[in-house]
């Protein structure tokens, strides 16, 4: 297959990165991305959530419960039983992720299945790329190259 090369204005590039900066954000720290692929199956309580992530903390799990429910990725129902009962699940803006949480779970898949002398000669040709006077880097998705300035 051929790959095609599109070469970006500086704006273009500007206004892509800053929604990419803004997810970055809301999902930065090793947890996040585990929780909501826990709760992707169906709501859940908070000990089946805890148990699911090997190694989570109940403090860390509950912070970062807390953060995603603020950024609107997951709802927290109480229910009035004694002792309450309180249940966790994605809403449909976390739905959204699945399609980048199965691209990267791809990438790591495909960087795998790599030799390091492939990675290194990928590398060198970006690096080459990267070192001419319009172009700062390159990403490869697919069989396509995106070039930004």
């Amino acid at each position: 297959m051929e790959t095609t090369e599109k070469i970006h204005t500086p704006q273009e590039c500007t206004g892509a990165l800053l929604p990419v900066r803004d997810a970055l954000e809301v999902l930065n720290g090793k947890w996040k991305l585990p929780i909501l692929i826990s709760l992707s199956s169906g709501p859940k309580r908070f000990k089946q959530i805890s148990r699911e992530i090997n190694g989570i903390t109940d403090k860390m799990l509950s912070k970062e419960l807390k953060e995603l429910e603020m950024h609107q990725l997951v709802t927290r129902t109480v229910y009035d039983t004694f002792p309450p009962t309180v249940e966790y699940a994605s809403t449909e803006h976390s739905k959204t992720l699945t399609k980048v949480i199965e691209a990267l779970r791809e990438l790591i898949y495909n960087v795998g299945r790599r030799s390091t002398a492939q990675v290194l000669k990928q590398n060198r040709r970006f690096r080459r790329k990267a070192n001419s006077k319009n172009v700062i880097i390159g990403y490869r998705i697919g069989h396509v190259i995106f070039l930004f300035h």
